[in-house]
């Protein structure tokens, strides 16, 4: 319940902290429009396993689409979709850690 609640939490605090008001609610919205790549969880049997590490298992969680992900920051018209993945996928990876599984073995 935790991870869930961190993946609007971070974002919340990403987009109130670190950029200007005015623009606060569009960030929020984008950063959180990026937690639909959890989409991709359905395409799993069974779909929920709160023992399975989603680093290296998910298709859209695998470490080529995380670095096309961190390659998203460097066009500016993409950066805020970048850096909502990129934010998906370090609390994924801190879940993964928690559980004592490292998907880099």
């Amino acid at each position: 319940m935790l991870h869930l609640a961190l993946h609007l939490v971070v974002p919340l605090i990403v987009a109130y902290g670190f950029f200007p008001k005015p623009q606060f609610a569009r960030i929020f919205l984008i950063l959180c429009a990026t937690m639909l790549v959890d989409l991709d969880h359905l395409l799993a049997e069974p779909i929920y396993d709160p023992l399975r590490c989603s680093i290296g298992f998910h298709p859209m969680h695998q470490f080529i689409p995380i670095g096309l992900y961190g390659l998203m920051l460097i066009d500016h018209r993409l950066r805020m979709i970048g850096l909502g993945l990129l934010i998906h996928m370090l609390l994924d990876l801190g879940d993964c850690v928690s559980m004592g599984q490292f998907p880099w073995y």
